[in-house]
């Protein structure tokens, strides 16, 4: 494990971000497994136990970014998971899966599509798992 980085103003915020967005989608995936059941591609079994466990897998991951011993490990546990469910995002584009009825365009699939590095980056930012881009170069921790 890399030595702990400093906790500016900015990587305090973004916390915070990801823990209300990924506590809130926690909560979704639970209240509501059916309309991203219709996301899990074919070949993955079980879809709805995939998705309650996703679920769960997002709010303990917003709790540890809350709790400093756990918070690297929440880091990188998001960060993997945001990279492991990257494909149902792009099975929901290609194949035009609609969700309640409703195919969703382009305009909404090319972004999310585009954000989903971002949003792993910026899990690993908030769980102090990287520095970059924002270390000096004698300071970077795995960059």
């Amino acid at each position: 494990m890399a030595a702990r980085a400093r906790d500016g103003a900015g990587r305090v915020a973004l916390r915070w971000v990801m823990v209300v967005f990924y506590a809130g989608a926690g909560v979704l995936h639970l209240k509501s497994p059916h309309a991203f059941e219709q996301i899990v591609p074919p070949r993955v079994p079980q879809p709805h136990m995939v998705v309650l466990a996703t679920g769960v897998a997002e709010l303990l991951g917003a709790a540890g970014l809350l709790v400093r011993p756990l918070r690297w490990w929440a880091g990188l546990g998001l960060g993997a998971y945001a990279l492991c469910v990257w494909p149902a995002n792009f099975y929901h584009a290609f194949a035009h899966v609609a969700i309640g009825g409703v195919v969703l365009g382009w305009a909404y699939h090319a972004p999310r599509l585009l954000f989903q590095p971002v949003l792993i980056w910026a899990a690993l930012f908030a769980g102090s798992v990287i520095n970059w881009p924002f270390a000096s170069r004698s300071r970077r921790i795995l960059s």
